[in-house]
């Protein structure tokens, strides 16, 4: 029972490795990956013409780290222990393998072998083992052929003794054939020939010395890569890239193809820049504008270690900008814009920093004077010319950027004094003495010394004396008037008031200006006449006395005996 599993076992083995060989074949026909890219010379890769030869194509791959081999092993022995003691062939074995290889072609061998002849007819021969040693291989796209040279220990047994182990000698190679199956992981082992030497005790039949030829084929599982892993990857970026100065720089770090097993230590370097993980902090406050450059770099490996094979380093850059800062902007204006000689108004700046830089502001003024130091000033028109005054509102930043706005507040003229005019006095009546129609009586005096006191107090003014006589006293023929000389009695009342004030009451002459008025009546008006009013608009219709003409009449009592008349007459 035994002997059929053996030989089904192996018999499956040798079909299964024969029967990978031509699928193995197809799919390198029809779907080869290390196949060339298209190319001028090339233009069909994989068929037709320009298709270089298999054996020619490039490496696309590394080749493994591990190989495992699985198959059927065919073992020719030759040696004796007692006479007619001959071991034969033995057609059912396996053998199996675990390569690890340290770079392209050099690794480490652990084999195992079985092989068993239990065919209870003929004489029984068993070899199984395992060695260990070193492997050569010398790998190609398709094919790699390798030899190994082993060392290890071999139990041998037959019908007559039992097994024995004892020291064996391996030296052989072989060639596997690569298939792109499983991603390039699985090969077939066309063949491998061995030549092993063993040698067991039997004591106490005899020693047996076996040269063994051992051919052996199967499928090799390729685990792992010879080639480095991927190199570690880093992108730096700044945010933002345009800054003023003052404004932080973040700048981040992203790398790629990191080992989470291993340790990564981030670096950087430039102007303003602090940071060890994988973000930055750039300080851009003591940086004159223009462009800076951010240098960022990872290391990987075991604490303490990172950075010492070069798929474990990369670096990066990146780059900012610091821009200059931008001037302030200033509007200014003026409340009220208009005022009066000696009054204020406030002045109002508005300046706005785009980078809200703190702002400093100052005020000049073309008149008067204006003071304040900040958004507001207060402007005072005192001593300034009338008129429209410029204004200037200045603001300044805490870097030396400067702004200017113009307004003006207009100062309006004085208004013009008031216009004097004319005031009438007290009047005064010449009605009493029908002896004298032009004479100033005592009943008069009570009058002109208010006029002559009025004149006193404004040293400047004027006193116009306005006569007036009734109609009858103008049409009188000039022979019924008592006095022939008297021409006109409005001239002569006025006339006479005059005199009085100048010769009683010491006004001076010039200061009065005698006219007569258009008005009947037997009196004299007195209007006083302020410097700078115009009697002739105040009163119209007057006539100017030539007092050349008409001559002062001389203040006499009445005789006594009209004094008595008077007084019958009053009885």
């Amino acid at each position: 029972m035994y002997l059929r599993v053996s030989k089904f076992a192996c018999l499956a083995l040798t079909l299964g490795c024969v029967s990978l060989m031509p699928l193995a074949m197809t799919a390198q026909d029809t779907g080869n990956p290390s196949a060339p890219a298209p190319t001028a010379d090339n233009p069909k890769p994989g068929g037709g013409e320009g298709v270089k030869p298999p054996s020619k194509m490039p490496v696309t791959d590394s080749p493994s780290k591990w190989d495992i081999f699985a198959g059927y092993s065919y073992l020719a022995p030759k040696g004796n222990v007692v006479a007619n003691d001959y071991p034969r062939s033995v057609n059912y074995g396996a053998i199996g393998s675990v390569s690890r290889y340290f770079n392209n072609y050099v690794g480490v061998q652990v084999e195992g072998d079985y092989h068993n002849d239990n065919n209870e007819n003929v004489v029984n021969d068993d070899f199984a083992g395992g060695s260990a040693g070193l492997i050569f291989r010398f790998p190609t796209s398709d094919i790699t052929p390798f030899v190994h040279a082993l060392v290890g220990g071999e139990s041998v047994g037959s019908y007559y003794y039992p097994n024995k182990w004892g020291v064996v000698l391996t030296a052989g190679g072989g060639m596997d054939y690569n298939t792109p199956l499983f991603n390039h992981r699985l090969a077939i082992r066309v063949f491998q020939a061995d030549y092993q030497y063993t040698h067991e005790d039997f004591y106490p039949i005899g020693r047996g010395n076996f040269k063994i030829a051992r051919l052996s084929a199967g499928v090799v599982f390729k685990v792992g890569t010879i080639a480095p892993p991927p190199p570690v990857t880093l992108s730096c970026a700044a945010s933002p890239t345009s800054v003023f100065p003052g404004e932080p720089v973040t700048v981040t770090a992203t790398a790629g193809m990191l080992n989470p097993k291993e340790h990564a230590i981030y670096t950087y370097s430039g102007q303003g820049v602090t940071g060890t993980d994988t973000t930055a902090k750039v300080d851009t406050a003591n940086l004159a504008p223009g462009s800076y450059t951010v240098n960022c770099g990872i290391k990987e490996g075991k604490p303490g270690k990172e950075g010492m094979k070069p798929w474990q380093v990369a670096n990066g850059t990146t780059t900012f900008t610091v821009k200059e800062y931008e001037p302030p902007t200033l509007s200014c204006s003026v409340a009220p814009t208009t005022i009066k000689p000696g009054d204020s108004a406030t002045v109002t700046a508005t300046g706005v920093s785009p980078q809200n830089r703190p702002l400093t502001y100052s005020y000049t003024a073309a008149g008067g004077t204006i003071s304040g130091s900040g958004t507001t000033a207060t402007f005072a028109s005192t001593g300034a010319p009338t008129g429209p005054v410029a204004i200037t509102c200045n603001v300044a930043d805490d870097k030396g950027h400067n702004a200017t706005s113009n307004t003006s507040v207009t100062i309006e003229a004085p208004p013009p004094p008031p216009q004097p005019h004319a005031q009438a006095l007290c009047s005064i009546n010449f009605e009493n003495d029908k002896k004298r129609p032009g004479r100033v009586d005592n009943e008069a005096k009570a009058c002109l010394d208010e006029v002559a006191l009025d004149l006193q107090k404004q040293s400047d003014a004027k006193v116009v004396v306005i006569g007036e006589s009734t109609a009858d006293e103008k049409t009188m023929p000039k022979h019924h008037r008592k006095n022939a000389k008297m021409e006109d009695l409005a001239a002569q009342r006025a006339v006479n008031t005059k005199d009085y004030l100048v010769t009683e009451k010491g006004i001076d002459a010039s200061r009065i200006m005698v006219v007569t008025g258009p008005t009947e009546g037997q009196k004299v008006e007195d209007y006083l006449v302020p410097a700078g009013a115009d009697f002739n608009k105040d009163m119209t219709g007057t006539t100017p006395v030539d007092e050349s003409v008409v001559k002062v009449q001389a203040r006499k009592p009445l005789p006594p005996e009209h004094h008595g008349k008077r007084h019958a007459a009053k009885k």
